[in-house]
């Protein structure tokens, strides 16, 4: 009688330490699937039309794993792992990554979180808020500005290999972002770093951010291509209804080569408008202004883009986008920040549907 008694207290003792674990431990899983019907005009090479099925129309597809450990004394251990993935065909989003979006682990206290991995750079998370249309495909040019041929003067986004930094104290954020270049016997060769902050203050918010980001050498100690960005953006919250963002990047590239250096500016701007609790319309203008180019090839393209957004559930829209980009001196444009152009003018029209989960 006295082993049993001594059984089932040891089996009860184990099961609060196993319950008072659990309860210490947070993994969360969660996911967007995002897909839509295309139409866009100047597809090839011969000005052709094209319909398709396009995956990550307004936001990239994706499915993750995240959680927290609390360690007392307010420190917790944090990880996150992300898959992007293609919804019309079932692929990864980048070719041979199981984790291409997030695939980190770190701490976080009340210093902030600092992570250790595959994450999203400190350019990407202080400015892409700002966005009006979000890191969107169809259609903005904010973390790739103008896909003019070769000339995609973008963003800083996903990084391997690093370490990142952020905390938020009162209305300030900071971040920080090192990306190791691993090549031995060079720190510099295709290292990556970004700085940030970040202001909030009611409704209204303000960040700046400075990367750059080392090509690879063609041999050891040999010069390599240095891009820099810098990055100002804003927005104000008019009424409850009512947003308005605006953003500038500055950027430069100086090549190894020795060849002029790449130059340019970009600018965006837009509104988001709460027309009814379930109905919200969005407008945006992105223009790039490509500088340090021979007289007469100067794209500096724009782009018009609209999205209405029909709320189903709290994790279900439907949306309708279609935007229109145009090029100087018969240079080329495109609508994607990622596909090739084939015209110095573009046209698209998307309808789809998000579902979060």
């Amino acid at each position: 009688m006295k082993r049993k008694y001594l059984a089932t207290a040891t089996l009860a003792a184990l099961g609060t330490m196993a319950c008072g674990a659990h309860a210490q431990t947070s993994v969360s899983v969660y996911g967007l699937i995002d897909t839509g019907v295309e139409y866009v005009n100047n597809a090839n090479a011969n000005k052709d039309g094209l319909f398709r099925l396009s995956s990550g129309a307004t936001n990239t597809s994706r499915i993750g794993f995240r959680g927290t450990e609390d360690l007392g004394g307010g420190l917790k251990a944090v990880f996150q792992l992300e898959n992007g993935f293609k919804t019309d065909t079932g692929e990864f989003d980048s070719a041979g990554l199981l984790f291409g979006r997030q695939a980190n682990v770190g701490l976080e206290g009340s210093f902030g979180r600092i992570v250790a991995g595959r994450s999203y750079s400190t350019t990407y998370d202080f400015i892409l808020p700002f966005d009006p249309m979000g890191y969107s495909g169809q259609y903005s040019w904010v973390t790739s500005a103008g896909a003019t041929g070769g000339r995609k003067d973008g963003m800083l986004t996903n990084l391997a290999n690093m370490l990142k930094y952020q905390g938020k104290f009162g209305g300030f954020k900071l971040g920080a972002t090192y990306g190791f270049g691993e090549v031995a016997g060079s720190n510099g060769d295709s290292a990556k770093y970004a700085l940030g902050v970040g202001y909030e203050n009611g409704p209204f918010r303000i960040a700046a951010t400075f990367d750059r980001v080392n090509g690879a050498a063609a041999t050891l100690n040999s010069g390599y291509d240095k891009a820099t960005s810098i990055h100002l953006a804003g927005d104000y919250q008019v009424t409850s209804n009512l947003g308005l963002d605006l953003g500038y990047r500055n950027y430069k590239k100086t090549l190894a080569s020795n060849a002029p250096d790449l130059r340019s500016d970009f600018f965006w701007g837009g509104a988001t408008y709460k027309v009814t609790p379930v109905v919200t319309l969005i407008g945006a203008i992105f223009y790039q202004d490509i500088k340090n180019v021979a007289n007469g090839k100067d794209a500096d393209p724009i782009m018009y883009s609209v999205r209405g957004k029909y709320a189903l559930s709290k994790r279900t829209d439907l949306y309708l986008s279609a935007a229109y980009a145009k090029a100087k001196n018969q240079q080329l444009v495109g609508l994607s920040r990622d596909d090739l152009a084939y015209g110095n003018s573009q046209t698209g029209v998307i309808a789809g549907i998000q579902h979060r989960f």
